[in-house]
């Protein structure tokens, strides 16, 4: 999310430091190649001969900026609670270099109330009051990487202030650069805003998941019933059901959301229950494809299995939580020979072992005893995969209108 605001306030003036502990990254940045699909490189190029960017690991350069917008990873822990480790060191090293009259902005995905809790005693252990000396604010970041439509400018932009001053400059400062500024209230509420756009995609993805497992034993196409539901011009959202849930923010932030509620001793049952229903959804397409394979007498055990997608959705290169990563892990304990092709990740490492993408031909097709659509890219000619397949699991219907069935098996 860093880099897309980056060269977002370059584009309107702003000289922008890219602070960034992975060495690696930054060699990448200073070379001008990009490292995600939404920024081209040459928009890399352009800003960092300009002068408007500047990539570095060193935290001096934060004293020399007017505004610093904290981007960094929230993980959960194995134990599925919070680790805000990376927000506080960002912070820890951000005092250290503060002066008066700078605004510090939290993105992070996080709970409610981090801003106020973890960020602000760091910040204010150095001395300075924050709504005097500086002004401390959180706004969510929102990207949906791939989306052509939708991206850093033209989305909405949520922001909550400690104060009512740090609200107000922190709406100053985006305004610059994004169409449309939203403040709210406090910080709080701007943190509980980003956990409630995701909890109500989470629980509804779990809703269609667990209605796909219930029509798959009723014989009932949950496709079909989809389909003919959102017709309903009122009252209805479509939500698609699929192998799993991927991306950091879907199945990440809730769960933060979950913990936080449990520290006030509230039970968010709608988000375990749909946590733990998107949770199985790999496990069901393993399933799914031991069943086809019997039906075809062959057994799991060393069929040879090539896997359409890695990454968590279509089109992005981004292999965060994607369902793909535990269905090849799956497959393997069961004994299946595993390949893939993903035409963004030409390798991946799955438990210790490491994988090479397959080339896209008739060969890779004709020669696996089943092919497994996971992630449905654009540009994948999928009537080639069909007819050149023996057997096909489409887990996102991207097989839709193809009318042999012979060898399709959908969920």
């Amino acid at each position: 999310m860093g880099l897309p605001l980056a060269i977002t306030f370059t584009r309107k003036g702003f000289k922008v430091y890219g602070i960034d502990l992975d060495k690696d990254r930054v060699k990448m940045l200073k070379a001008s190649r990009s490292y995600i699909l939404d920024v081209p490189s040459a928009d890399i190029k352009k800003t960092i001969s300009q002068g408007s960017f500047v990539v570095t690991t060193d935290f001096r350069n934060v004293k020399k900026s007017d505004a610093i917008i904290i981007c960094v990873p929230t993980p959960l822990y194995k134990t599925k609670e919070p680790d805000v480790s990376y927000i506080v060191s960002a912070v820890k090293n951000i005092r250290k270099h503060m002066r008066r009259g700078q605004i510090v902005v939290l993105e992070s995905t996080t709970y409610p109330g981090t801003t106020d809790e973890v960020v602000l005693p760091v910040l204010e252990s150095g001395g300075l009051k924050e709504g005097r000396d500086f002004y401390l604010a959180f706004s969510p970041e929102r990207i949906d990487p791939g989306n052509a439509k939708y991206n850093t400018r033209n989305t909405p932009k949520i922001i909550g202030g400690i104060s009512k001053n740090s609200t107000q400059i922190a709406k100053l400062l985006y305004e610059q650069a994004i169409d449309t500024i939203v403040p709210v209230s406090t910080a709080k509420v701007a943190e509980m805003v980003k956990l409630l756009e995701n909890t109500f995609r989470i629980v509804n993805i779990g809703l269609v998941n667990e209605l796909m497992l219930m029509c798959d034993r009723m014989d009932i196409n949950i496709w079909e019933v989809i389909d003919a539901a959102k017709t309903k011009p009122y009252g209805f959202m479509p939500f698609y059901p699929g192998p799993g849930v991927g991306g950091h923010c879907i199945p990440v932030d809730p769960i933060y959301l979950s913990w936080k509620a449990r520290m006030q001793g509230f039970e968010a049952r709608f988000i375990d229950l749909a946590s733990q229903v998107n949770s199985e959804m790999p496990h069901y397409v393993v399933g799914k494809v031991a069943e086809a394979l019997n039906y075809r007498k062959k057994p799991i055990r060393c069929s040879k299995i090539l896997l359409l997608g890695a990454s968590y959705k279509k089109d992005v290169k981004d292999l965060r939580e994607s369902p793909a990563l535990e269905i090849i892990d799956l497959l393997i304990k069961k004994g299946a020979l595993v390949s893939y092709y993903d035409p963004y990740l030409p390798y991946l490492k799955i438990g210790g072992i490491n994988l090479k993408g397959v080339k896209f031909g008739r060969s890779a097709f004709r020669d696996s005893d089943c092919v497994v659509i996971v992630t449905d890219h654009s540009g994948v000619d999928y009537r080639f995969v069909v007819e050149n397949s023996d057997l096909v699991v489409d887990t996102r219907n991207i097989l839709k209108g193809i009318k042999s069935k012979q060898n399709i098996v959908r969920i």
